[in-house]
């Protein structure tokens, strides 16, 4: 079993938590979408929409996060010999912390010059593999023009608002919850906790803890419990606990501009 990832995928990080916690063996390939190697031709023959992660198992791939870990549930429980009855309120869940797109949240809330020199950098990397791959030019095409609206979205302020609505929204319905349960869909971890915890870590990663996650002390104190869990130290707090996710942004922070000092794309 092969994953194709990366610490700053979100939906990478849920998929590892699960992984993780299933105690499942997989072979890990780093692909970071902030230096475009998610659009190298050979990812993007396999993926053309060049989302991460990506699952393969064998022959089978998999590409949506939510879908993977559905799968590596069954797996689970095929592997251990168990009949598991369907929780229809883990998949709720599942399905409601999957509606909510952290795209433009995470962009509208990044400085205007990072985010403006990772998105001139991307749109360089694609215009250079349309020439390098010319039968995938109006693939790469596509995902040009995403990258101008993904831009202009980000400049609207009414986008903004709406994106901070809808995660509020879902917020207030996990503390709702969280009086109810210890975990998100009952007294046990499940595969919906493995979907939501990244947003957290997400909210953390762009300082906005305050605002989301302090005034709300249900999640303050889930949050607090989940990040002792082995799984979350291995799949986000291995690179962005404290000191850890400087060094993580500084990384690719050199690679970005050593890239475009020499205009190697």
């Amino acid at each position: 079993m092969q994953l194709y990832h990366h610490p700053y995928s979100l939906d990478s990080q849920k998929v590892r938590i699960a992984l993780e916690e299933k105690g499942i063996d997989y072979t890990s390939y780093h692909v970071n979408p902030l230096t475009g190697k998610n659009m190298s031709v050979e990812f993007f023959r396999t993926n053309p929409s060049a989302k991460l992660p990506v699952f393969q198992n064998g022959a089978h791939v998999i590409f949506r996060a939510i879908d993977i870990i559905q799968y590596l549930d069954r797996l689970a429980v095929h592997l251990s010999g168990e009949i598991a009855p369907v929780n229809t309120e883990v998949l709720q869940w599942m399905q409601k912390v999957d509606a909510w797109n952290p795209k433009m949240f995470t962009l509208t809330h990044t400085p205007v010059k990072y985010r403006t020199f990772v998105s001139k950098f991307i749109r360089r990397v694609l215009i250079a593999r349309m020439a390098e791959a010319p039968d995938l030019a109006s693939m790469y095409h596509v995902k040009l023009r995403e990258a101008y609206e993904a831009e202009d979205k980000a400049k609207d302020p009414d986008i903004m608002k709406q994106s901070e609505e809808e995660l509020s929204k879902l917020l207030d319905d996990v503390e709702a919850q969280l009086n109810k349960t210890k975990y998100l869909a009952g007294d046990e971890f499940t595969p919906a906790d493995s979907m939501f915890i990244p947003i957290l870590a997400r909210i953390t990663l762009l300082d906005l803890d305050e605002e989301y996650i302090s005034c709300r002390p249900r999640i303050l104190e889930y949050y607090a419990m989940v990040k002792q869990r082995p799984s979350y130290k291995a799949a986000i707090g291995k690179y962005f606990n404290g000191w850890k996710k400087y060094r993580t942004l500084f990384k690719t922070s050199f690679f970005l501009c050593v890239r475009t000092l020499f205009r190697k794309y």
